[in-house]
C-alpha cells in the first residue's frame, strides 16, 4: 500500500494524479492520503483546520476506492512524524508492505527526518520526478547510498503540473479563480467556508 502525507491545504490536482500515478504505476492496492497536524520541517503559513482539510480530501477522493484517506496523524497532537505513522499503520494491517510517496525536495531531505532509518526499515521509498528530477541522479547508487535506503529507491514520473496549494491560497485571497486547480466539490467547499480569503 502507498502512504502520500502532505499538509492537502488545499488537496489539488497534482496531489491526485501522483496519487494515482503511483498506484497504477507500483502495483499498489491503495494509495493512503495522510493529513498532517503539523509538518515538522515546514515553516511559513498557519495550516487550515483539520476538520476542512479533512472534508476537503474526503471530498475529492470521492468515488475512487483506490485512494483512502488516512486520519492518524489529525488524531495525534503535535507533529506528525512518518516513523510514527508507519509504526501505526504497520500495526493495523500487519503484513501489509508500505511504499512511501515522496516528492524530489523531501527526498532530499529525509535524513533529516526524526527517525529516519526507521521510516527507511518500514517502507520502500518512491519519488516523484519533478522538471530537472532524475536528471539530477537522486536515484544513482551514490545518492542512494548518501540516503541509506534498505532497498532501491524507486522513480516514479509524472507529469508536471504547476499547481501549489500556496497559489491556490494565494489565488483565492485575491480574488482569482481557482477552477480546474481542485475538483470542483473542493473548489465549493473552499468557497462555502470562506477559506484562506485573508
Amino acid at each position: 500500500m502507498g502512504v502520500l502525507g502532505g499538509s492537502f491545504d488545499p488537496v489539488h490536482h497534482a496531489h491526485l494524479i501522483v496519487a494515482e500515478r503511483a498506484r497504477e504505476a507500483l502495483g499498489l492496492e491503495r494509495v493512503l492520503l495522510v493529513p498532517a497536524r503539523v509538518q515538522p520541517l515546514k515553516t511559513g503559513d498557519a495550516l487550515s483546520p483539520p476538520e476542512d482539510r479533512l472534508a476537503m480530501l474526503r471530498l475529492a477522493v470521492a468515488g475512487n476506492p483506490a485512494l483512502e484517506v488516512c486520519e492518524l496523524e489529525l488524531r495525534r497532537e503535535g507533529p506528525s512524524y512518518t516513523a510514527d505513522t508507519l509504526a501505526e499503520l504497520s500495526l493495523l494491517h500487519p503484513g501489509a508492505e508500505w511504499v512511501l510517496i515522496l516528492g524530489a525536495d523531501a527526498f532530499e531531505q529525509l535524513n533529516r527526518w526524526r527517525r529516519h532509518e526507521d521510516v527507511k526499515r518500514m517502507a520502500r521509498i518512491a519519488v516523484v520526478s519533478r522538471p530537472g528530477w532524475p536528471d539530477r541522479g537522486a536515484t544513482s547508487p551514490p545518492a542512494q547510498a548518501a540516503v541509506g535506503s534498505a532497498a532501491p529507491v524507486l522513480a516514479l514520473e509524472v507529469p508536471a503540473l504547476a499547481i501549489s496549494a500556496s497559489d491556490i491560497r494565494a489565488r483565492v485571497a485575491g480574488g482569482a479563480s481557482i477552477r480546474y486547480l481542485v475538483p470542483e466539490p473542493v473548489r465549493e467547499y473552499i468557497v462555502a467556508r470562506g477559506l484562506y480569503r485573508e
